[in-house]
């Protein structure tokens, strides 16, 4: 199956300095992390990350089932490198 992101939520992990967000390939969810420093200035705070988020989101979700399709892992985490 393909990976697919029917879930439109995301969060903020604070501590990770990450905004968090899961894809499903058929029945197994799919745990995807971006680095807020791959969004946008570290420095904005929760609600520019999530924006930043809402506005790539489509350019995000190409870039994780990229990644995905490299190999199966439990956890992703996108970086700036992966939109280059």
């Amino acid at each position: 199956m393909a990976l697919d992101f029917p879930n439109q939520s995301r969060s903020y992990d604070k501590n990770g300095g990450r905004v968090r967000f899961t894809g499903h390939d058929g029945m197994f969810e799919v745990m995807f992390f971006i680095r807020a420093d791959a969004l946008s200035d570290p420095a904005e705070g929760e609600a520019s990350f999530l924006a930043a988020f809402d506005a790539a989101r489509e350019t995000i979700y190409d870039a994780a089932r990229k990644i995905y399709l490299k190999g199966r892992k439990a956890v992703y985490v996108l970086t700036a490198a992966d939109f280059t």
